[in-house]
């Protein structure tokens, strides 16, 4: 099961075993990570679910759809690596990823 560590702002660490084929956020609201609030239920409805994608791992997460993007316009802090953690898949091959958070999620 790959190992996905989510950071946050202050630096905290909380490395988490999530199943192949789990969304990233799902995988921080089932190990209760702090930051990723998920309001939605994964349905890329809210925003509130932004994580910072290391330029490294943007080949294996994918670049965000239209609907993405458009949930991202409503973020806090958003740049080119941001994602909605929703959006993203865990694969094998993220097997060490980590994602940064941003300092709050509104």
């Amino acid at each position: 099961m790959p190992s996905i560590t989510y950071v946050e702002v202050n630096g905290t660490e909380h490395t988490v075993e999530v199943p192949v084929g789990t969304s990233l956020m799902q995988g921080a609201v089932d190990h209760a990570v702090p930051g990723i609030e998920g309001d939605c239920g994964g349905m890329c409805a809210c925003g509130t679910c932004h994580v910072y994608v290391p330029e490294s791992f943007a080949a294996l997460t994918g670049t965000p759809e239209e609907l993405e993007s458009a949930m991202l316009e409503f973020a806090f802090d958003v740049d080119a690596r941001s994602r909605l953690s929703c959006q993203i898949l865990v694969s094998e091959e993220m097997d060490g990823l980590r994602v940064l958070m941003p300092a709050r999620q509104y």
